[in-house]
Parts: structure tokens; sequence; C-alpha cells
């Protein structure tokens, strides 16, 4: 007989009997769970910053250094501090004077009077001479100069014009280039027993075309650090004949510094005339311990 009705209850589907393991492990999960959540929220051992670091290494493409912190190594290297910064360097005199005498005889107006537009220079008594040290030195100091970011004008190279050029176009040269820094190379030609070295500064000059007041105090400085390194570089001494053991002199009667307008100096590298200063002069290893001399002085005005 079959009867439905409202007090009537249909059998229901047997239900498997829960045997204590199942209630146990129903019992840990839900735990477990919660465990592992709290773990994840605080980022384990160290904290939420360390959960954060170890997404973004895993997520970033660069190298990672046994430290953790990403690698430099692939970076190119930075631009150098002093790009963009201006040397003009004037080998004194040119080795083809002495075959244009007329052309470096004629007077040029340096400020404070007329001058020969250039000479022939010095040189030792075995023949070598002013202007071949002085394309030597200024070759290697450009080298170095150029090397750390600077940009390196030569007033001559020993090429066209075969002779010069004149005073008031060197220092035209260095004021054209709008140089942070200029230097003219020389060596003296002084008596057999006068040595050392001594470097030229500009006086204050106001007269004519000639304007020094500007450029006289950094001009000082250039000379002064010039002169330090110069002399720690290559063992050298200062003047024992002029300066007054200072090594530094200042004059009103050169053209190339009477008409510059940016910080120039001269340096006499050492005595041609003297045998003990010409062995110096004659010996490229020295040389390129002079160039190095100068240019940390360069460097060191640059840098300011």
């Amino acid at each position: 007989m079959s009867y439905v009705g409202p007090d009537f209850d249909p059998p229901q589907p047997r239900r498997p009997r829960r045997g204590p393991l199942t209630v146990a492990l129903a019992a840990l999960v839900p735990g477990a769970l919660i465990g592992w959540f709290v773990y994840e929220a605080v980022g384990g051992p160290g904290g939420s910053s360390g959960n954060a670091s170890s997404a973004s290494a895993a997520s970033s493409s660069a190298p990672v250094s046994p430290t953790g912190t990403a690698s430099n190594d692939d970076k190119p290297p930075g631009p150098s501090p002093l790009k963009g910064k201006v040397v003009v360097i004037d080998p004194g005199h040119n080795v083809t004077n002495f075959q244009h005498s007329a052309e470096i005889n004629r007077k040029v107006d340096i400020g404070t009077n007329w001058k020969e537009c250039d000479t022939t220079g010095t040189s030792t008594n075995a023949g070598y001479s002013e202007a071949q040290f002085t394309m030597d030195v200024s070759h290697r100091l450009k080298a170095i100069l150029e090397q750390q970011g600077v940009t390196v004008k030569l007033t001559h190279d020993g090429d066209s014009p075969s002779w010069g050029p004149c005073v008031d176009q060197r220092a035209r040269i260095g004021n054209d280039a709008h140089a942070d820094a200029a230097i003219s190379i020389h060596a003296d030609g002084a008596p057999a027993g006068d040595r050392g070295f001594h470097v030229i500064l500009p006086g204050s000059v106001h007269a004519g075309g000639a304007d020094t007041r500007a450029i006289v105090g950094p001009s000082a400085t250039l000379g002064k650090g010039i002169a330090g390194d110069y002399r720690r570089a290559t063992g050298e001494q200062f003047s024992n004949y002029i300066g007054e053991g200072t090594g530094l002199v200042t004059r009103k009667d050169l053209g190339g510094l009477n008409l510059s307008t940016v910080p120039k100096v001269f340096i006499e590298c050492g005595n041609m005339r003297d045998s003990n200063d010409a062995a110096l002069l004659t010996n490229g290893a020295w040389r390129q311990k002079a160039a190095q001399g100068i240019s940390e002085g360069i460097v060191s005005f640059l840098r300011g």
C-alpha cells in the first residue's frame, strides 16, 4: 500500500558513519589554512617587507648580486665630469720660424706696446730646439686631457701656416674657443747654471686692445696649481734665477697673456742652455712626466 500524507517522511539515503580519523582531519584542515594565511600576511621571517622584496626580485629581470641588490655592472659609465670643458694648448714657437724671418719679425699690437709676431725660440747646445720640445709636450698633454673628456685645441700643429702664428693670433684662438683654461708651453734660454722652471702669470693690464683684469685672479689659481703639480711630477725645482724661489713670475709684456680673455699662463719648463736641465728636457720619459704634471694642474683648476 502506498500512502503519502503530511506526516509522512520518505526514507532518506543512509549516511556513512564517520570514523575517528575523518573527524580529526576535518578539524586540522581549517587550522592549517588559517595558519598559512597568517604566514603570508606577515611575510614569514622578517615581516611583510621580506615578502614584498621576494615578489619584486622574482618579477625583475635585472641581475641580482649575492647581497640581494641589483648589479650595476651592465650599466654604461657615467659622463666624464670634464666633458664640455675646453683647454687651448699653445706650443711655443714653430720649428720653421727661422726660415721666415720677415714674417715673424713683423710687429703686432699687444696692448701695452708693439712686439714681434713671433721668435725662433732657443735650443740645447746639441741643437734640440725649443719648438721641438714644446710640440712634443703639447701632444702628450693633449692626449692626457682628452682621455679625461676634455676638448683640446692646439694653436698650431706645425701645419699651415708653416711659421708662427703670431702672438696676437695665438691669444685669439683661445678667446674664440671660449677656453676654460689656456697654457703656452715653453723652455727657457738662460745662461748655464740657471736651472729650474717657472710659471708666468698675467699682470693686470688695461691698455689698447688688452684687458686682463677679469682673468688675473683665475690665471693665478691656474698657475699656482700647475707649478705645484709640475714640481711633484717631474722632480724639477723652482727656478733659481727668477721668481725668488716661488716658481711664479708676473709679466705684462707678453702678447699671448695681455690679449687673452680666458684664464691663461705660460710655463718655462726648464733651461735648455743648462746641461743638467737639458738632459731632462731631451728625455722622452721625463717629458711625459712634464705633461702629466701640467695636466694635473689644469684638471684641478677645471674641477674648481
